[in-house]
């Protein structure tokens, strides 16, 4: 996306595959086994994303009964000392003190003046953890900044919280200026202003969405009809838009805008690029019937958000199976005579997932349905990353730049 390569260091195989096949240089290792020595002296700049499930929301959070130990860790680290075995031993979650692991090559890049710059991010928990490495860069003589981030504030269609730590040894490190808001906000005397926050609709190019999305699948599709195939059919709206037979609403209501509009088009294969002789989207009687929301899982609390705002934060893995797309009846339509049964939840895509997390819509996701969610799950979405890395790059990014991962 920025024009520069990495090295990364990844355990999961599939992960690994998925890296390969966007031409990525990976190494498959165990992070904590690796050595630093290959790395001294060739390192500008350092990116640390230590495996979230530890403390994750989704999960048992034992990270934070072994952040005691996980803060031990790196103050060992810190000072040369490697007492990782012993502290391994005593945490309740293996994966915990993976999170100490940057500090151990930042010690050792740190005697050879390296690197220049670092950014890592976590879980909103981790904060703390980010604070205490920030502390040790400042002594190496490091500016440093943390804080807590909401991807959708940078044009991500998500309303992902994230702990950010950035570092710099040549500039005064400091957030990104948000590009968007959960309300647009105009240009002023004092700046340039925020456009609202990228919609799920918006991304995924299903159009307006104060009332239900048209397909050309037989009975509508998304927000379109009863069902979106005919009875008996074994067939799901999701295969449907696998194979790419599903379309956006007309051109004249797709939801546009000078920023957000043309950029996700291009990316995606929504309206400003679609074949001329395309087939019309088919609409049904019933049709204004329904709108469609993204449910995280079936528990009681489930985000559940509607087309017109970004996703939630998308946990998946093990509740890959449970996200899905619901459909619920419109308030325009509350008041209408009759009843009309509702389209069944559909299981939302590895594309959409993708989407939603800002990666280009043909990304070579490897493995199967689940290995893909938890790929797409644990990622940083790319134009988040893109907004933290290009001032450390030299990189000009402009708010207007909706493109960078096509």
């Amino acid at each position: 996306m920025l024009g520069v390569r990495d090295v990364g260091l990844e355990w999961d195989v599939w992960a690994c595959k998925t890296r390969a096949a966007a031409g990525q240089l990976t190494v498959r290792t165990d992070v904590a086994m690796y050595p630093t020595c290959p790395f001294i002296g060739r390192t500008r700049g350092l990116i640390a994303s230590p495996p979230c499930q530890a403390w994750s929301m989704a999960g048992k959070r034992l990270g934070l009964l072994d952040q005691p130990l996980v803060h031990e860790a790196v103050e060992d680290l810190a000072a040369g000392r490697d007492t990782r075995e012993r502290l391994l031993a005593a945490c309740r979650d293996e994966r915990s003190l993976l999170a100490a692991e940057p500090m151990r090559y930042l010690h050792a890049l740190n005697a050879a003046g390296e690197p220049e710059w670092v950014v890592m991010e976590e879980v909103p928990d981790v904060l703390p953890l980010w604070k205490q490495y920030a502390a040790v860069l400042r002594r190496w003589g490091f500016s440093v900044w943390t804080g807590i981030l909401n991807a959708a504030d940078y044009g991500v269609p998500q309303t992902r919280r994230r702990a950010i730590l950035l570092a710099s040894r040549v500039r005064t490190a400091q957030p990104p200026a948000p590009t968007h808001a959960q309300v647009g906000e105009p240009d002023s005397l004092f700046g340039p202003g925020r456009i609202r926050w990228v919609s799920m609709a918006q991304a995924l190019g299903w159009g307006a969405t104060d009332r239900p999305v048209p397909t050309v699948c037989a009975g509508g599709g998304p927000g379109g009809g009863p069902e979106p195939f005919p009875s008996g059919s074994r067939k799901t709206l999701s295969d449907a838009r696998e194979r790419g037979t599903w379309m956006p609403r007309p051109d004249g209501v797709v939801l546009q805008s000078r920023r957000e509009g043309a950029g996700w088009a291009a990316r995606h294969g929504t309206r400003d690029n679609r074949a001329a002789d395309a087939p019309a989207p088919t609409f049904t009687a019933e049709a204004h019937r329904w709108s469609w929301s993204l449910r995280s899982n079936n528990q009681a609390n489930a985000t559940i958000r509607p087309l017109s705002e970004p996703a939630g934060t998308l946990f998946f893995g093990h509740r890959s199976n449970e996200c899905t797309w619901i459909a619920e009846p419109s308030t325009s339509s509350q008041d209408e005579a009759g009843s009309v049964p509702a389209p069944k939840p559909i299981r939302i895509t590895a594309r959409e997932a993708g989407i939603l997390q800002t990666f280009p819509a043909g990304y070579p996701w490897a493995g199967n349905k689940g290995q893909q969610f938890s790929q797409i799950g644990n990622a940083v979405p790319p134009l988040l990353a893109a907004h933290l890395l290009a001032p450390h790059l030299d990189v000009p990014l402009s708010p207007d730049d909706f493109t960078l991962a096509a």
